[in-house]
């Protein structure tokens, strides 16, 4: 009997302060709210993908670049100067080091990395 294939449900990001960092992703992703309390706030963006930021006791930023991290990359629609502008205006900051300049690394409110880029799959 053949095994079901498995189904993303959704991404799941470890922080200090759940509301700040769904709320972050929602401003800048766009979308709508799933639900919000004190212990994880769910979203689902514009594209489908449901991020859950969850509270971790004793949470510790990651620190880029060091450990493997799991980060999103996000498309910039062809003006990457202004999709960076536009995720420092919601809060991220641009990572200090920046290896290719295809991409922009930035760091979300909680420290996570995530790549703006217009460099996108084709597949």
């Amino acid at each position: 009997m053949p095994r079901n294939h498995l189904a993303i449900a959704g991404t799941s990001i470890d922080c200090a302060d759940p509301v700040q960092l769904a709320h972050f992703y929602l401003a800048l992703l766009g979308g709508e709210l799933l639900w919000e309390n004190s212990e994880s706030v769910g979203i689902r963006t514009q594209s489908g993908l449901n991020i859950v930021a969850q509270k971790t006791a004793n949470y510790i930023p990651p620190q880029w670049p060091s450990t493997s991290i799991v980060h999103f990359d996000l498309d910039a629609g062809g003006d990457l100067a202004d999709s960076v502008a536009y995720a420092v205006e919601c809060g991220a900051r641009e990572a200090t080091e920046q290896p290719d300049p295809r991409w922009r690394v930035l760091l979300d409110p909680a420290g996570h990395p995530f790549c703006i880029t217009t460099e996108v799959y084709d597949g």
